[in-house]
């Protein structure tokens, strides 16, 4: 494996030195989230989880390049193989920058009974919750592995960038409902619903309206399926119903929101 000193060495021979100083002003120039700066100190030095990672958005070149400042990041997946990780194992292989490797946990995400209270300073994810039959689960449980003070970060598709756009936002009493009913994931309540509202041309992999269905059906074995729909002003919700302090909201092709806990 080339060392990052040899990558530029080979692209200069390779590309020249314009090409390199352009991809450099590239990099600076990245689009990053407002505040980046404030954000990355807050989580820089700190032990956290993801949860459905690794992701591209936290990658040097992502929205919110925060992998390269952590101290030590663990990750959870709910399964072995996943159509987006492929085979995983659990144990210390997660591999979310470079050669820094977190502990892989292979459980649900509204299930992290396994790891005992208080034990992260933060908890991020990207692209997940969206996949949970019963979100208020799974985020009752980030925050509960969460020191006082710590921070919960949640990244989720904005509908009007994606196939969900023809579908309608998902109200906080539907939530509520399936945390008092103790939804499972094997949930398909919303089958119905996504096969005539997904929108296939935005979802060129998921194939065929025949295969989609077929992997619909399956949905506990791929867990693809977006149950719920998120606007910011849920996501709020959902964090003041956690006593969560909210940091940040940020809109665009992804809906994002930054929150500490403070009790």
């Amino acid at each position: 494996m080339l060392t990052r000193p040899k990558r530029v060495l080979k692209k200069l021979k390779d590309k020249g030195l314009s090409f390199v100083f352009q991809e450099f002003l590239k990099d600076i120039n990245r689009e990053k989230i407002d505040n980046f700066g404030q954000i990355k100190q807050l989580f820089k030095q700190g032990k956290g989880l993801e949860v459905g990672g690794p992701s591209g958005i936290f990658r040097d070149r992502g929205f919110i390049p925060i992998y390269r400042f952590l101290n030590e990041l663990d990750g959870c997946n709910f399964s072995n193989s996943t159509i987006w990780e492929g085979s995983i194992e659990n144990g210390k292989n997660y591999n979310y920058y470079k050669n820094k490797n977190g502990f892989q946990f292979i459980s649900e995400a509204s299930d992290l009974s396994l790891l005992p209270d208080a034990k992260y300073d933060f908890v991020i994810s990207s692209n997940c919750l969206e996949h949970v039959s019963n979100p208020l689960k799974a985020v009752k449980e980030w925050v509960r592995v969460v020191k006082k003070g710590g921070l919960v970060l949640i990244v989720l598709p904005n509908k009007a960038h994606c196939f969900d756009h023809r579908r309608p936002d998902t109200s906080f009493s539907h939530l509520l409902e399936d945390f008092k009913n103790d939804t499972q994931e094997d949930d398909l309540t919303h089958l119905e619903e996504i096969l005539a509202l997904h929108d296939l041309q935005l979802d060129v992999k998921a194939g065929t309206p025949e295969q989609f269905k077929e992997r619909s059906m399956n949905n506990f074995q791929h867990r693809a399926m977006h149950h719920h729909v998120f606007s910011i002003a849920l996501l709020e919700e959902i964090y003041r119903h956690f006593g969560l302090e909210i940091l940040q909201t940020a809109g665009g092709k992804e809906h994002i929101i930054l929150g500490r806990k403070t009790n």
